[in-house]
């Protein structure tokens, strides 16, 4: 994957469409550089199995690539609250958490064959349309790279998924995870991070919802940041390190609800587009509210998980096997 991320960019700057990204620009070598160091930090544990402190390390160094490089976010906005302009001071240690939160949820969703692949390309995608529908409301600042490495990351999980569905030929490791982590990282941030926070090219109580760069990746990547969210609350209560592997994660818990790995990843991967619909749906069709086609999706989809005929045989058989 990285290898296609390389020969990717190589072509984007041979490219003359994308030539305002690359010229005068060092925002892409320091994506490319910091791409390096967190690839070759998980390539590092897969082979030998480092800390979990290493790894951390590993991931701020590349965290300290993007920062010195200027592939950050400028501001936030809080929707209902304000807009927050980063200081120097502060531009480095918000960077630096934002990557090592994406690393770690897909990271720690890499459980199945194709699942954190499957997310980040659907998640991708998606945040490649709102980036391209902010550029045409002209509230994205360019040159701006995010949407690019959006497609590069996509292209990148589409090449791979076909070898990494189960039973699979290839396997992603702590490489792979942590390397899509710092792709949808960088396209969060300087995308969501640049959107001008004053600009009246939306519509109020639509896209202003959408330009916080810090609430669209907690619904297009809703189910790794949740599943995240739990481990460290389950690990926190059961006493254990944050670092402790156990079979706790939404993807495990679908397995032993009776559904199967390939099942199972499919359903994650259709919550993941449902919840990207949710972001997408109210941008692109200006109406009011998106909880009434998504919603009814959603319930749609719960039913299908809890009420499978596969789910129910094993509901069924656990209960004759108490009774007896």
């Amino acid at each position: 994957m990285f290898l296609g991320f390389v020969v990717a960019l190589a072509l984007a700057w041979r490219m003359g469409r994308f030539s305002p990204i690359f010229d005068n620009n060092s925002e892409p070598m320091g994506v490319l550089l910091a791409a390096l160091v967190i690839f070759a930090t998980g390539l590092v544990d897969d082979v030998r199995e480092i800390s979990s402190p290493a790894k951390v390390t590993g991931t701020v160094i590349a965290g300290l690539f993007l920062v010195w490089f200027g592939a950050t976010m400028f501001y936030f906005r809080v929707p209902f609250v304000d807009v927050f302009v980063l200081s120097d001071d502060w531009v480095p240690l918000i960077t630096i958490l934002w990557l090592i939160g994406m690393s770690q949820a897909i990271n720690l969703i890499d459980g199945l064959d194709g699942l954190a692949a499957g997310i980040v390309a659907i998640a991708a995608a998606s945040f490649f349309l709102y980036s391209r529908r902010l550029d045409t409301l002209g509230v994205l600042a360019q040159p701006n790279i995010g949407p690019l490495i959006a497609i590069i990351a996509l292209g990148v999980c589409l090449g791979f998924l076909p070898h990494n569905f189960n039973n699979a030929k290839i396997f992603m490791g702590d490489s792979g995870a942590l390397f899509l982590g710092l792709l949808m990282a960088v396209s969060t941030s300087v995308v969501g991070g640049r959107a001008d926070p004053n600009s009246q090219a939306y519509i109020p109580g639509q896209t202003y919802f959408f330009l916080a760069p810090l609430f669209i990746p907690l619904f297009i990547l809703g189910v790794p940041i949740l599943d995240m969210i739990f481990a460290i609350v389950r690990r926190t209560v059961g006493r254990q390190g944050l670092a402790t592997a156990d079979k706790g994660h939404l993807h495990h818990r679908l397995v032993n609800l009776g559904h199967g790995q390939r099942r199972s990843v499919l359903i994650l991967w259709l919550w993941t587009a449902l919840l990207s619909g949710f972001v997408l749906y109210p941008i692109f069709t200006d109406a009011r509210t998106a909880l009434i086609p998504i919603g009814t999706l959603a319930i749609a989809l719960s039913l299908y998980t809890v009420l499978h005929p596969e789910v129910r045989r094993i509901r069924k058989d656990s209960r004759s096997g108490n009774s007896d």
